[in-house]
C-alpha cells in the first residue's frame, strides 16, 4: 500500500481528529502483507498509534489504524460501555474488546455494528443506527446521523478537510511520520 493510499484512508486519525479508521487493503501475497504492516507500525508505534489487521483472508486485509490509549478511554464511556456489554462484549478493556470486534468480523455473517464505536462515532448514533437503520436518519457522511446533525456535519467537514491538508502536505514530501500527531491537544492541527 502506497503512502498515499494509507494517508487516504487514515488522515482524521494520523491527525488525532479521530480514534480509529478502517480501511481495506488488497496485496498479491500475505507475508509480504504482513512485512509491510510490521513496518507501518514501527514507524507509527512511537506516535501511539496501531495498525491491526481485523480481517484477513489470503488477498485482503481489512485494517484498523486507532490509538489504543484513546480507544480504551471511548470503549469506557457510559453509553459506549453499555452498548458492548448489550451485546455481548466481555468487558470494556481495549484489548479484550478489539480481541471479540476480530472474532465477530471472523465468525459472523452480518457485519458487526458496533464498530461504529471503535471509529469515533457517536454512541447515540451508533445505538441508533443498530435499532433502526434508515427509520429517523437525519444525514449521511461517515457514518449515519441520528442525534446531532450539525456537529456531525461540523466533523464530516473537518475530516475532508484534514484528508486533503495531508495529501497535499504529501505530494509537497512531508513524510508520514511528520504527519502524524502525538499527542493531540485540543484544537491543535496541522493543517
Amino acid at each position: 500500500m502506497s503512502e498515499q493510499q494509507f494517508i487516504r484512508s487514515a488522515a482524521p486519525t494520523l491527525a488525532g481528529l479521530k480514534t480509529g479508521s478502517l480501511f481495506p487493503y488488497r496485496f498479491e501475497r500475505k507475508k509480504d502483507a504482513m512485512r509491510e504492516l510490521r513496518q507501518y507500525n514501527r514507524r507509527l508505534m512511537a506516535k501511539g498509534l496501531r495498525l491491526l489487521p481485523l480481517r484477513m483472508t489470503e488477498d485482503y486485509a481489512m485494517l484498523y489504524l486507532y490509538r489504543p490509549g484513546r480507544l480504551g478511554a471511548d470503549l469506557r464511556r457510559r453509553e459506549a460501555a453499555d452498548l458492548l456489554q448489550e451485546v455481548g462484549y466481555p468487558d470494556c478493556g481495549e484489548a479484550n474488546c478489539i480481541r471479540e470486534l476480530r472474532r465477530r468480523l471472523s465468525s459472523q455473517t452480518d457485519f458487526p455494528h458496533e464498530i461504529g464505536l471503535f471509529l469515533s462515532y457517536p454512541p447515540e448514533d451508533v445505538r441508533a443506527f443498530m435499532e433502526h437503520r434508515d427509520s429517523g436518519c437525519k444525514c449521511i457522511g461517515c457514518w449515519k446521523v441520528y442525534g446531532d446533525e450539525r456537529a456531525a456535519r461540523i466533523k464530516f467537514a473537518q475530516y475532508e478537510k484534514c484528508t486533503l491538508c495531508y495529501l497535499r502536505q504529501h505530494a509537497r514530501g512531508c513524510p508520514l511520520e511528520e504527519l502524524t500527531v502525538t499527542n493531540k491537544l485540543e484544537g491543535e492541527t496541522l493543517c
